[in-house]
């Protein structure tokens, strides 16, 4: 349970969640104050810089049924957003989000989306991963109440440079020259695990050498290392290794479908055929092969590829 100061704090509150996970915990444990639960999964697919416009709810309702089949709630998105639209009743924003790609690319657009609304509260950042006297990365919802409540407490409050940095790297995400993100890998801020997310983004364009990316590439390399048993087996494991990707289980497996042209799959077992040994040993270049039609934000995955010798994204010929 929160004691007294921690109430008081809280009090006045807005928490922006990474979702309903995280939402439920913080009402178990009576946080006090409103809470808008981001339900949005801005890291695939086109976006806008502007929010909370028709257009924007167009093509993410668009892509996501097509993509995906899965509905697309607009009026539950909404009614979130729209908790930004009045903050009179609030001192502060605390938003709740995690170490991964996934939830990296939702914290920029609130971000964005706060400022859009020229909301001037002070802006909090709660964001899990490495927890002391733990191995692996967590996220929130994976804490215990101890340590979810000892993440509360070290909150960071951001500053000016880093909403500066947040907005900016939201715009680049919205265009096409997702290059410009290497100069936000090396600048400080106080979002300590940005740099690694927007490292791993760059490595979701095909590289220049096998046409695959980098979480493409790795799963390759677990059916040859693993005695995979099945498409499923292998999406636990994907799930276990992905780093700082975050990515849930419909992405994952969307791409293991995408790859099976490196595999050949049995009732008992995966494991590589031809093609996927030329690709771990980057003997063939498969980007005509496999479909790279796909949108982050404003680029398209099959115009740039990524170049790992220059470490950057060059045009597709």
């Amino acid at each position: 349970m929160l004691n007294e100061l921690e109430v008081k704090m809280s009090q006045t509150s807005l928490h922006i969640t990474n979702g309903s996970n995280v939402t439920d915990v913080l009402k178990k444990l009576n946080f006090e104050g409103d809470m808008l639960t981001w339900h949005e999964m801005l890291c695939e697919g086109p976006t806008l810089k502007d929010f909370d416009t028709p257009n924007f709810f167009e093509i993410r309702q668009t892509f996501l049924e097509n993509t995906y089949d899965v509905e697309y709630d607009v009026d539950r998105i909404k009614t979130e957003f729209n908790k930004l639209n009045d903050v009179s009743n609030y001192s502060q924003i605390i938003l709740w989000f995690e170490y991964d790609l996934f939830c990296h690319i939702n914290l920029i657009a609130a971000i964005s989306l706060i400022k859009q609304k020229g909301i001037k509260l002070p802006l909090y950042l709660v964001c899990s991963g490495r927890i002391e006297g733990e191995k692996d990365l967590k996220g929130l919802a994976q804490l215990s109440e101890k340590q979810l409540l000892k993440e509360f407490e070290n909150k960071i409050k951001l500053n000016v440079d880093d909403i500066a940095t947040a907005q900016k790297a939201w715009r680049i995400y919205c265009e096409e020259d997702h290059n410009l993100l290497k100069e936000l890998i090396v600048r400080p801020s106080s979002f300590k695990y940005l740099s690694n997310c927007l490292k791993a983004h760059l490595r979701r364009f095909p590289d220049t050498r096998s046409g695959l990316n980098t979480l493409e590439y790795n799963t390759l390399k677990l059916i040859k290392e693993y005695k995979i048993k099945s498409r499923h087996h292998l999406l636990g494991y994907c799930i276990h290794y992905q780093g700082y990707y975050g990515f849930g289980d419909l992405q994952l497996e969307r791409m293991i479908d995408r790859l099976h042209l490196f595999y050949d799959e049995t009732e008992e077992t995966l494991i590589l055929n031809r093609n996927g040994h030329l690709a771990l040993e980057h003997q063939k270049n498969f980007f005509k092969i496999i479909d790279t039609n796909f949108r982050f934000g404003g680029v398209n995955k099959a115009d740039y590829q990524y170049n790992k010798t220059e470490n950057k994204l060059i045009h597709t010929i």
